[in-house]
């Protein structure tokens, strides 16, 4: 129900522009109604079940008392030794009870649970080896990887990404090329094969200090409810102002940003709303700049920018990747027009092309 609204707040343009929000609407009230009804049918069972246990253990109170007189008349007990009966049946019951309604909260809680636990339990990426790279050579090497459905995506990749060089990944839509970028990245753990940078297998290193070595630029942006300083900041938290000018002008990001209403300390709403999609991406890129990793990966780097912006970044990366092992993903013929090497993904499979 929580994923149906959060989806129906988010393209509600795009439901309107096709008149099939009356629709939509209708199944999403239906998710409302759904889940009301679970909930009755919850608290009905779970009132039933508290309820019951809690007058079977009131009637061991009763019982202890009835019993207890009985005794007392027949003179089988004292009073005192009575007393003591009541006083620990009525301490020993309140404690049970709240047991019952905990136990019941718990039950309650049983679907939330059991997809926490899918959380935790998922395999986590770990590794025991220091970084210690000679050079920047991305090697893939008979490479194997699918998902978790079993589809398989790659079928024995192997390329090498040499360092100083620009390396284009091409192919149709879903062949594979972002996969690609993202296992060098160690996003997911290969099913076989193995990829290595600077000669060290990326699987036995510490995923966190693997990534110090990339700068990326996804084709999907991700900003922050906060200022433009701090959203390219991000790259390197210790950069000064002036280090974060510097990569937003390197990314031709500074012109924009100087038109905007307080410049550099602008905030720019949930996830850059404020900002062009053009826009957001060469914030993105400024982030990557700043890093000033020796390994970038740019996803679609140029996916919304126009012609003239583009041949901007272009000249900017030119500037940026000397010495540096430069992975691209891109659909655009010019974008790739400059790469050293040209690796084709298609069937799961690289096929490499030189330039």
């Amino acid at each position: 129900m929580t994923e149906k609204i959060q989806e129906c707040l988010e393209t509600v343009r795009d439901l309107r522009q096709n008149n099939v929000q009356d629709d939509y609407f209708q199944m999403v009230k239906r998710k409302i109604h759904n889940v009301e009804k679970r909930q009755l049918w919850s608290e009905l069972g779970t009132g039933l079940f508290v309820c019951n246990a809690e007058m079977i253990l009131k009637f061991g109170i009763a019982t202890t008392a009835l019993v207890g007189a009985m005794l007392l008349k027949s003179g089988g007990l004292n009073v005192l030794e009575f007393f003591l009966f009541l006083i620990v049946a009525s301490r020993l019951y309140d404690p049970l009870l709240t047991s019952l309604e905990h136990f019941a909260a718990i039950i309650a809680l049983d679907v939330n649970s059991e997809r926490l636990n899918n959380i935790l339990l998922y395999k986590e990426q770990t590794g025991n080896e220091k970084l210690k790279v000679n050079g920047g050579d991305i090697v893939f090497d008979n490479v194997r990887f699918s998902y978790q459905d079993g589809k398989k995506i790659l079928d024995g990749v192997s390329f090498t990404a040499k360092q100083g060089e620009v390396t284009a990944l091409v192919g149709a839509s879903g062949s594979g090329k972002t996969t690609v970028s993202r296992l060098a990245a160690r996003f997911w753990d290969i099913d076989s094969g193995t990829i290595t940078v600077g000669g060290q297998d990326i699987s036995k290193v510490d995923p966190e200090e693997l990534l110090s070595l990339y700068s990326i630029v996804f084709q999907d942006v991700i900003l922050f409810n906060n200022t433009v300083m701090e959203n390219i900041r991000i790259g390197d938290k210790n950069a000064t102002d002036a280090q974060v000018m510097q990569a937003a002008a390197l990314a031709n990001c500074t012109e924009f940003i100087e038109n905007l209403p307080d410049k550099w300390q602008t905030v720019i709403g949930e996830n850059g709303k404020k900002l062009s999609g053009g826009e957001r991406q060469r914030i993105s890129i400024a982030r990557a700049f700043l890093k000033n990793a020796p390994i970038i990966l740019l996803d679609e780097a140029s996916a919304s920018l126009d012609v003239e912006n583009e041949t901007l970044i272009q000249q900017s990366i030119s500037k940026l990747i000397k010495g540096k092992t430069v992975l691209v993903i891109a659909h655009r013929l010019r974008t790739v027009a400059g790469a050293d090497k040209i690796i084709t993904i298609k069937d799961g499979k690289a096929v490499e092309n030189k330039n």
